[in-house]
């Protein structure tokens, strides 16, 4: 059977992870976080002082991620989205959240006080959706609201719906 592959993508703390790995539970998709893969990997290419974290060899998580994308059936999760080649996904998912929440989760991860700025301001400027808005087809990508529980559910289940229906329509 034919399955989607789905972007989940946005500023570091609003939520994607926790809502990728729910969403593989439910729907028996595979579950890839890009960072983990990176560490796990040590796909980097040298080390950020300033942000005090490692730099992603995007060419390196393209090469590595190549084969699984093709099978399909793959939800990748990364607060970066333009280096991913655009066949790669079906659907892009930007979660959002308001920066009041999002300053408290960075805030509990120990983000320095210019990483904190920086992604709050990275998100009042929308700078993840218009990235994804510039990197993929207008319509296939979609705002999902991530700031209380009643939204992680809301996300699951129209993400589970459009699951069903894609499926559906390329089921031959």
């Amino acid at each position: 059977m034919l399955l989607p592959n789905i972007l989940l993508t946005g500023t570091p703390g609003v939520g994607k992870t926790t809502l990728g790995k729910e969403l593989a539970s439910r729907s028996g998709l595979k579950y890839i976080n890009v960072g983990d893969l990176a560490q796990e990997g040590q796909l980097y290419d040298g080390y950020d002082e300033e942000y005090d974290c490692p730099i992603l060899d995007e060419d390196r998580v393209v090469d590595e991620l190549e084969n699984q994308m093709s099978e399909g059936g793959v939800i990748v999760d990364y607060h970066g989205c333009d280096f991913f080649p655009e066949r790669w996904f079906h659907i892009v998912f930007v979660l959002q959240a308001d920066n009041s929440v999002l300053y408290k989760r960075l805030e509990t991860r120990g983000y320095n006080e210019k990483k904190l700025k920086d992604n709050i301001q990275c998100e009042i400027f929308q700078v993840l959706y218009e990235e994804a808005l510039a990197s993929y087809k207008e319509e296939i990508v979609h705002q999902l609201p991530s700031n209380k529980p009643e939204d992680l559910e809301d996300n699951i289940n129209q993400i589970l719906k459009w699951i069903e229906q894609w499926v559906k329509d390329n089921s031959s």
